[in-house]
């Protein structure tokens, strides 16, 4: 098996170059001959050393596979690890961290609502408050919350229900274009009237 693993080995790595890395691709052949060790020393039988190459192929195209589907997304850890870049590399190049994920514009735009949510919140009554805090900021459940404040199940749904039809009322008055007057021509100073032939 070690001959035949050796042999293989080489031209596996060349002909499936252009699947993955090259750590990649030895990591999974790698992975593969582990496998077929294990499975030799639970009695498997190959008929030929021929038998052995092909085995130790699809297993190898098996590991690739999966591989590539972790990369591509199946598992969220290696795909950020794929993405990752090591922090030696960046003191050496000196490279900025830049998280392509979050649009700057739309970042900038949440903290600006987040912000009016929070001095809004602040006119709603103590109940309110409390009601949303500990749902948003605490997650807490029902049963714990009616628990610690004494409170009944439908005096929370009561308080909740009103605490954010509230809040939506303020944010609504926030974001609430105002009504337009007179267009910037009707301004006092702005405007011509043309002089009287009597004047």
């Amino acid at each position: 098996m070690a001959l035949v693993a050796r042999a293989k080995r080489e031209l596996l790595l060349r002909v499936h170059r252009h699947r993955l890395r090259k750590e990649d691709l030895e990591d999974c052949y790698s992975q593969a001959t582990v496998e077929l060790v294990t499975y030799a020393r639970s009695g498997a039988k190959f008929s030929s050393r021929l038998h052995l190459a092909n085995v130790i192929e699809q297993r190898f195209l098996s590991r690739v596979h999966d591989r590539r589907r972790a990369l591509a997304g199946r598992s969220p850890m290696q795909a950020a690890l794929e993405a990752a870049v090591s922090l030696g590399s960046l003191e050496e190049a000196q490279i900025e961290i830049v998280d392509l994920r979050v649009d700057p514009e739309q970042l900038a735009m949440l903290r600006h609502e987040l912000g009016l949510v929070q001095a809004r919140a602040r006119e709603l009554s103590p109940d309110q408050q409390l009601v949303l805090a500990c749902q948003i900021g605490l997650q807490m459940e029902r049963s714990e919350f009616c628990r610690r404040f004494g409170w009944s199940e439908e005096k929370y749904r009561k308080v909740a229900q009103r605490a954010r039809a509230r809040l939506r009322c303020l944010m609504a008055e926030e974001t609430a274009v105002p009504p337009s007057g007179r267009s910037s021509e009707g301004e006092i100073g702005t405007h011509y009237e043309p002089s009287s032939p009597h004047s």
